[in-house]
């Protein structure tokens, strides 16, 4: 196969190309910032269908690993940018795919969307815009596509690609290795690994996979995630237990001073905690498996 894959330079997206490769397949490599092996530098979200078709044309599938996380706090209301950064980007490129007659492709999405499904009365996608989003870009990439496209539903990711690391690890890995003390709420996520996401993702391609693919290999608590962290930068302690009324309150505190500011995050502070203090897992998992990337991720 032949796949060009979109946002190649971040942490996934490298090793998705480094996985077709090992694979035996060609990879082509776009992503907004230029870097070295780079072969086309694309903005995702302004590239016209014109723009995008010389660059799919001749290949076979399309990987979507760009996008905007949930860390965005736009300008109120928030949802506009959050569509224009995950849903019109699939909506253009897989048109363009589909004009060129690809047959196949994958969106590396969230593992809200599996979430959504699976609890309508949580109401994900009406509280909150970047879930919102989310749900909308697998939705349009499809209507958009006319071929099979699997969306991966991914939660933590793990891992290390040179110097890219996960967004959230810069601000977990500095507390951890502050004096300040860590704490946690009950509940927790599911994770998974740069490495097993590519595998996942060249599976779906060389299947031509349209399937809803929640990735997960181990659950953690948020407890035991910050603990694993802490031992990771070489500051093992104790992680304290936070009471939820007192994560409510600060999360309250941090939706007023937005919106004082008039900004909006992805993810509403009138309910996400809810979200961040459920079990948010997947599966049974298989605990200690995610010990390397751990490291790969915090390591000094």
């Amino acid at each position: 196969m032949r796949i060009l894959v979109v946002g190649a330079s971040g942490l996934v997206g490298q090793h998705v190309v480094a996985e077709l490769r090992r694979r035996g397949h060609a990879a082509t490599t776009a992503a907004r910032s230029r870097r070295d092996g780079l072969d086309h530098v694309l903005d995702a979200t302004t590239a016209a269908v014109a723009e995008l078709r010389p660059l799919l044309a001749g290949h076979d599938g399309v990987v979507f690993a760009a996008g905007v996380d949930d860390r965005e706090t736009p300008r109120r209301p928030a949802y506009p940018a959050f569509h224009r950064g995950n849903v019109v980007p699939v909506e253009r490129l897989f048109t363009a795919a589909r004009e060129e007659g690809l047959s196949r492709g994958v969106v590396l999405g969230s593992y809200y969307t599996h979430f959504h499904r699976e609890h309508p009365e949580w109401r994900l996608a009406a509280l909150h815009p970047y879930l919102r989003s989310r749900v909308e870009q697998a939705r349009a990439a499809r209507e958009a596509a006319g071929f099979p496209v699997a969306v991966l539903e991914l939660p933590f990711v793990f891992g290390r690609a040179g110097d890219r690391v996960p967004n959230w690890a810069g601000p977990l890995g500095r507390w951890a290795r502050s004096g300040w003390p860590l704490v946690a709420p009950p509940g927790g996520s599911a994770a998974t690994s740069a490495s097993r996401v590519a595998e996942v993702a060249v599976t779906a391609l060389e299947r031509a996979s349209g399937a809803d693919l929640p990735v997960a290999d181990e659950n953690m608590t948020w407890h035991g995630m910050f603990s694993r962290v802490a031992d990771a930068v070489g500051r093992p302690r104790r992680v304290r237990r936070l009471h939820p009324a007192a994560l409510r309150a600060a999360l309250r505190l941090f939706g007023a001073v937005g919106r004082l500011s008039g900004r909006e995050p992805g993810l509403d502070p009138a309910h996400v905690d809810r979200l961040l203090t459920r079990e948010l897992f997947l599966g049974v998992g298989e605990p200690g498996v995610l010990d390397q990337a751990v490291r790969e991720t915090f390591g000094r």
